[in-house]
């Protein structure tokens, strides 16, 4: 059984496998934009504190007010979305006296346990935020006053707070979800001390405070994820309170105790029950959440931890779609998977049958015993009151409703997602997907989900999925990736805006605003905006800029689904076949040394040929172990003197080429060179060496260069060699780094003159068919 299971695992393994690699070219993000790309272009904003480090716990985005209020250690700010952050205030809020001295006394970290860490932020009213911290083990809340709107007011009296269990965890690296609705909280945490006790609390306004009974049956050892309001109806009796969570399964027949990710649900105006479940809920149920990728033989590929919930609201407030991400917890791979579920597939669950187990040794199977009335997980409303028996309220449900529901809280049927299937899958990929956003964007040929997928390195995918006509494949176009933070670090937060059209990413480090899109950073010419395929952008004829549904502009280019720049921008280049945004170069390489043609093309999806040119004929390139095709260019391991040419670097993309360097190869023998260099060593001037008589490193441009031995002439070739083509992009940082000055970049200019007279003139002297060696520097020198 043992053998079966882990070939299950590998077949799985290779079935992911394959089909990453499949769509591996395609899933590489099309554009990656680095941290200083973001600022360099205005697309990104960064607020840090007022003190350098926020240590970010919480993120509230309010719209109505047009602010953006953040909770950190010891401390709370409001920032003002329509201005800078220089305009921000802060609230100092540190534990309660002698609380931060107990929590060290009873073994917790002073700095990353013992402080008063703001883990929720909900709106009250229109004029106060409820805000809660963990109080150095001691959770406490209060209330921010905010002022009205068009105000810019924050302030708190941190003498007056309340007891804060229940409503925010002790731990503040514990997991917990909450949502405020009509004066109450809701919220599903771990509400003691030593983080034992799982429950789903109700508290504030003015009814009893209510939580789930301390039993495995109901959560078994949960991390929270998320919590939404989610009417059923017109009727706000059956308004319910959704919460996404995993669990260990109580189901799993083989005792380990698997995970499992739910979705569980209370009733808004659920009061308990009258003997049976005093001040407890009375209405919960819960339901698998499977998001797997069906693999051969029938074998699923489960991800089963929930990581991060979202609900793209739609005009039917009642059935907005379910977006999560998953990930793996197995010891064969790690992998990821984003499912959307429609709320209909969630209903039809809590609307079937129970789970239920007859004894120890049964096996789980779907209840077909009669379900008393009111059916357990219903609200009390209009709809289940019958002549002569009226349902004002739970309490006034009968025993066995609620002693039905305490022992079966689990529903037989399992949620699956749209299709059945992932929307994207994602393995072998050296980052965890944390956070996840979506956006709907109206664009020429329909709506397209936008999502915004925040990782642990501090990046952000821009990613949208694409479904063709009737088929189930689904292809993932990553649009973007952004380096939203200079050091690596977790994503925490992530919420949009889309009256702003710009995005809030919160980390450790602090919170940043980024535009959802900057259109012409994907070129200036149609073809460009075309392939970008993304759905805010558009070619209106003269550059790419922002799509509008609804402009009056007729001339719009977009293709979303094919990202076909030959069919939308055939009017708008010369040649349709070929687009050349490429500038002429003229490289030097020296006979028997490396050297190297960079070019890298602006999309990591495209293709890259390399042709050269001699004597007017044009040939690809044929590579080998001398000459090899990099990612950054093409590398000569060595040179020989038939490699000189002209070398043309073209990429193809969607079917659509483009010239993007033309790079003529000179190549200088090395007899030339090494005249050359002795010349130099023999007449140098006193400028060409340092304080202790060392001969200068080889000429580039940047900083003063350390002595190097006068031995090291082939420096390149040595340098190529340490460093190695993995790290070609290095290579002109190291030689800056190390070698340079404005002295030797003079010395270098006059040099290369010298190189090119000296290769004019041999060149004369073969052409004319004379016997005559040819000329070296010196003798060029003596005829002057």
């Amino acid at each position: 059984m043992k053998e079966l299971s882990l070939l299950s695992q590998n077949m799985i393994l290779l079935f992911l496998l394959a089909m990453t690699a499949s769509a591996s070219k395609l899933n590489v993000p099309r554009l990656r934009l680095s941290y200083k790309d973001l600022l360099a272009t205005n697309r990104s904003a960064i607020f840090s504190g007022h003190h350098g480090l926020l240590s970010l716990t919480s993120v509230f985005l309010d719209e109505y007010h047009d602010r953006l209020f953040l909770g950190g250690k010891d401390v709370l700010y409001s920032l003002r979305l329509d201005h800078t952050h220089s305009d921000s205030k802060e609230i100092y809020w540190p534990p309660l006296p002698g609380n931060r001295e107990e929590c060290v006394l009873k073994g917790m970290d002073p700095q990353s346990e013992c402080a008063n860490f703001v883990r929720l932020l909900q709106p009250y009213n229109r004029t106060h935020l409820l805000a809660c911290g963990t109080g150095a083990f001691q959770p406490m809340c209060a209330f921010v006053n905010v002022g009205h709107r068009g105000e810019h007011v924050f302030t708190m009296d941190p003498t007056n707070v309340e007891n804060g269990r229940g409503k925010c965890p002790h731990d503040p690296s514990q997991p917990f979800a909450s949502t405020f609705i009509g004066g109450e909280l809701y919220t599903g945490l771990t509400a003691d001390f030593l983080g034992r006790d799982a429950v789903i609390f109700r508290s504030l306004g003015s009814r009893s405070t209510m939580r789930t009974e301390t039993d495995q049956r109901l959560l078994h050892d949960p991390k929270f994820v998320a919590a939404h309001l989610i009417p059923d109806n017109d009727d706000h009796d059956n308004d319910k309170v959704y919460f996404f969570f995993t669990e260990k399964a109580m189901e799993d027949g083989d005792g380990r105790g698997a995970i499992h990710s739910r979705v569980g649900r209370v009733c808004a105006n659920d009061a308990g029950g009258q003997r049976v479940l005093v001040n407890k809920w009375s209405t919960f149920i819960k339901a698998r959440l499977v998001c797997s990728v069906p693999g051969p033989h029938g074998i699923d590929t489960h991800f089963d931890e929930l990581e991060d919930v979202f609900l793209l609201r739609t005009k039917d407030e009642k059935n907005p779609d379910v977006y999560a991400i998953f990930s793996t917890i197995s010891n064969v791979f790690q992998g990821f998977a984003v499912c959307v579920y429609r709320m209909a597939d969630i209903r039809e669950a809590f609307n079937g049958p129970f789970a239920h187990k007859e004894g120890p040794d049964y096996q789980w199977a779907a209840y077909e015993g009669r379900v008393p009335y009111p059916r357990p997980g219903v609200c009390p409303s209009k709809i289940i009151n019958q002549p002569g028996r009226q349902f004002a309220s739970t309490k006034d449900f009968p025993d066995s409703v609620l002693q039905f529901a305490r022992s079966h809280p689990l529903m037989w049927r399992q949620v699956y997602p749209a299709m059945r299937q992932p929307l994207l899958v994602k393995t072998n990929v050296d980052y965890r997907l944390r956070q996840i956003v979506v956006d709907r964007v109206e664009a020429e040929d329909g709506q397209y989900d936008v999502m915004f997928i925040g990782t642990d390195i501090g990046t952000v995918l821009k990613v949208i999925a694409l479904r063709s006509g009737n088929s189930l494949d689904t292809e993932e176009v990553t649009l973007e990736e952004m380096q939203i933070f200079k050091v690596p670090t977790p994503i925490t937060s992530m919420d949009i805006s889309v009256k702003r059209q710009a995005l809030y990413v919160g980390s450790p480090v602090g919170v940043a605003q980024v535009r959802l899109h900057r259109c012409e950073t994907y070129g200036k010419a149609c073809a460009e905006c075309c392939l970008a395929r993304d759905p805010y952008c558009a070619w209106d004829g003269t550059s790419c800029t922002r799509y509008t549904p609804h402009s009056k502009r007729r001339y719009r280019r977009q293709d979303i689904l094919h990202g076909n720049p030959a069919l939308q921008c055939v009017d708008q280049n010369l040649s349709v076949e070929e687009l050349d945004v490429s500038e002429d170069r003229v490289v030097y390489g020296t006979e028997n040394n490396s050297t190297f043609l960079e070019c890298v093309p602006r999309s990591p999806q495209a293709t890259i040929t390399w042709l050269v040119q001699r004597d007017d004929r044009k040939e690809e390139v044929k590579t080998d172990e001398r000459v090899m095709s990099t990612e950054q260019g093409l590398l000569f391991r060595r040179l020989f003197r038939q490699d000189e040419g002209v070398y043309v670097c073209r990429s193809r993309e969607h079917g659509f080429s483009q010239t993007l360097a033309r790079i003529s190869l000179e190549v200088l023998q090395g007899e030339t060179l090494g005249e050359l260099l002795a010349r130099e060593e023999a007449g140098a001037e006193p400028t060409g060496k340092d304080r202790a008589g060392h001969r200068a490193g080889p000429p580039c441009y940047g900083h003063r260069s350390p002595p190097i031995p006068s031995h090291s002439r082939s420096w390149f070739k040595d340098i190529m060699q340490l460093i190695g083509p993995s790290n070609l992009p290095h290579v002109e940082e190291y030689c800056e780094r190390v070698w340079c000055s404005d002295k030797l970049r003079r010395k270098h200019k006059t040099m290369m003159d010298k190189y090119r007279l000296a290769q004019e003139s041999a060149r004369k002297a073969r052409n004319k068919g004379s016997g005559e060696r040819n000329r070296t520097p010196r003798d060029l020198r003596s005829s002057k």
